[in-house]
């Protein structure tokens, strides 16, 4: 019998076994990616915690030296705590009548710009009528327009009705400058609301009135928190508005208090004092933000978590 010799399998590529990755070792990739991630963003964020840190602990620390300490040796601890500078700034460069005025002009501007934002965003984001997008468009138009180019017309505005340098003008105004803002974010925030709770209200006999105040509102609560600390941050910083509409020297609030306790010396400013004025007033804002910071947060991201 005739026997052939069979040739030898060919080896070919496509024949043989593919070597795939492992799950262990695509997670150890993963894992290998994300932990370098991780350490830059936390670098990044710890180099500007110090960079936004640090200045206030210098701001806090020199408010309790004296001047020849601030100028001699500016980054060193004080040699004892000058509690006089404290006092001084807020008896002797009335600090505290400064911080009067602030509070009620910021208290009644916050309260109003609120509440008018709120009922304005929920007639917006709730209603269809007429006009509602140019309106709402409006609202989003004046957060474009700068306030340089209103301060002639609200000074000739205030002097007409009467309430130039005096502080309801200055609430009235401030009101006027954070609603467009105001409306803006809570018209989002008001859509991202079921609509099932407020028809279950208008079935029970309740009005509009009724249904805003007593279950929209409060369910808004957490985008209320949000805008109100912005509005707080600017309100409380403002400066171009009260120096243009309110020059009474009594009715002054804290940014113009600082700005006259710097130059009131001329070259020889109370410096330690004018720090201590600086802190008194960071630590309202400062305090605001710290207790608010996790419902200023939840009011961020509820529209884009529900």
């Amino acid at each position: 019998m005739k026997t052939t010799d069979t040739p030898p399998p060919v080896d070919r590529i496509e024949d043989r076994p593919r070597v795939t990755k492992t799950a262990a070792a695509r997670k150890k990739e993963k894992s290998s990616e994300g932990g370098v991630l991780n350490v830059f963003s936390h670098g990044v964020l710890i180099l500007w915690a110090i960079m936004v840190v640090l200045p206030l602990l210098w701001a806090v620390m020199t408010s309790f030296k004296d001047d020849d300490s601030i100028f001699s040796s500016p980054w060193s601890l004080p040699d004892k705590l000058h509690f006089e500078n404290w006092s001084r700034a807020w008896s002797q460069a009335h600090m505290s009548d400064y911080f009067g005025n602030t509070l009620i002009v910021v208290g009644f501007s916050l309260v109003g710009t609120l509440v008018l934002g709120s009922m304005a965003a929920y007639v917006l984001a709730r209603f269809d009528f007429p006009g509602n997008r140019f309106i709402y468009f409006l609202f989003v138009g004046g957060m474009s327009f700068p306030v340089m180019l209103a301060l002639v017309p609200l000074f000739y505005v205030l002097n007409n009705m009467r309430l130039l340098n005096t502080l309801p003008g200055l609430i009235l105004v401030y009101i006027a400058y954070s609603l467009p803002f105001t409306v803006f974010f809570l018209t989002s925030f008001f859509r991202t609301l079921p609509t099932s709770i407020a028809e279950a209200a208008f079935v029970d006999g309740a009005s509009h009135t009724r249904t805003f105040f007593q279950i929209m509102l409060p369910m808004a609560k957490p985008g209320l928190i949000s805008v109100g600390i912005f509005n707080f941050l600017g309100q409380w910083n403002q400066y171009m508005l009260p120096t243009v509409l309110n020059t009474d020297p009594d009715k002054k609030v804290l940014s113009q208090g600082l700005v006259e306790l710097a130059t009131s010396q001329g070259y020889k400013g109370d410096w330690s004092g004018l720090f201590a004025g600086l802190v008194m007033a960071m630590l309202p804002v400062l305090a605001a933000y710290i207790i608010f910071q996790r419902q200023v947060v939840q009011g961020l991201t509820a529209g884009a978590l529900k």
